[in-house]
């Protein structure tokens, strides 16, 4: 029973992270997109303030994808780095 209840224990955290990374990190950068074309409108024209906003964003919402990629890619090669070039990163 012990085995059964450890299993389901670590069962749920996988996929809540699964579902966190695998969902959230493209609905991120999905709204990223959206707000980085905030300011135009279907007839071209252009609120400049509007889009100042959108800009800032759009670039937060990238900043955190781009850190959990980077973040995910050294998290996978800690091993391969504190044994071949001697950096310990976590």
């Amino acid at each position: 029973m012990n085995l059964l209840v450890s299993t389901l224990d670590s069962l749920w955290q996988v996929v809540l992270v699964g579902l966190v990374l695998g969902a959230g990190l493209p609905t991120v950068f999905a709204l990223g997109m959206r707000s980085w074309s905030l300011g135009h409108d279907s007839t071209g024209t252009v609120d400049p303030g509007r889009r100042t906003l959108g800009r800032v964003g759009g670039i937060a919402c990238f900043t955190v994808v781009v850190v959990a990629i980077i973040a995910g890619i050294l998290l996978l090669t800690a091993d391969f780095l504190s044994s071949s070039v001697g950096i310990q990163l976590f």
